[in-house]
């Protein structure tokens, strides 16, 4: 579910009519986050450390109401709740966008995620049917151990979803840590909401979960 947002009367009217026609309105952060914790839990509870960080992630992201802002039609939407469009790797090294639904409880989640990446990678398709605008756009590269990322876009096409993405977990000291990089349309969402889904997600992997 959705409601319209009456921009006359909103409160950040003032940001959203500056920033909305800007050619290039997203900017973003790289943050390193401490994956110590959460991993240890996800072993101990044999689950997907994958799973495991992009259901915290999607629950840090539903837990900040400009994160679940989307402008669509010359229009501003806040979504209920916002779900994933995570790519999905494929034996011959292709890939395709999957979506996955919020869901309150993590036993829920991996049962939904599991059977979507399936159906991912026995396809060659790359955008599934069921696209929409209430989604994070999550992307994963285990590969590299990045300091920044920018992502391809198409500026013709009104895009207002936030675009997470995961990079390599290291080791150093005892610690295990990973970079996300983390890019917002800035009509929608500030400086201060990107630092709030920052130390969510950091509360929620430390946190563990109710299985």
């Amino acid at each position: 579910m959705r409601k319209i947002i009456d921009v006359s009367t909103w409160d950040r009217k003032a940001q959203f009519q500056f920033f909305k026609n800007f050619e290039e309105p997203f900017w973003g952060a790289t943050v390193e986050v401490d994956c110590t914790k959460g991993y240890n839990w996800a072993k101990e509870n044999g689950v997907s450390f994958y799973l495991y960080y992009l259901f915290q992630s999607m629950k840090a992201v539903n837990a900040i109401e400009n994160f679940r802002y989307r402008y669509e039609d010359e229009k501003v939407y806040l979504y209920d709740d916002v779900g994933a469009s995570a790519t999905v790797l494929r034996e011959n090294g292709t890939f395709g966008f999957s979506h996955v639904g919020f869901q309150e409880h993590f036993s829920d989640f991996v049962v939904s995620a599991n059977k979507e990446f399936s159906r991912v990678r026995a396809t060659e398709d790359l955008v599934p049917g069921s696209a929409s605008a209430n989604v994070v756009h999550y992307s994963s590269v285990p590969w590299l151990k990045f300091t920044g990322l920018s992502h391809a876009r198409t500026f013709s096409r009104q895009d207002s979803a936030p675009k997470i993405s995961f990079g390599k977990m290291t080791k150093q000291n005892n610690q295990l840590s990973m970079p996300v990089s983390i890019h917002v349309h800035h009509a929608l969402v500030d400086g201060i909401h990107l630092g709030q889904h920052v130390d969510y997600f950091q509360q929620y992997m430390d946190e563990g979960l109710e299985l």
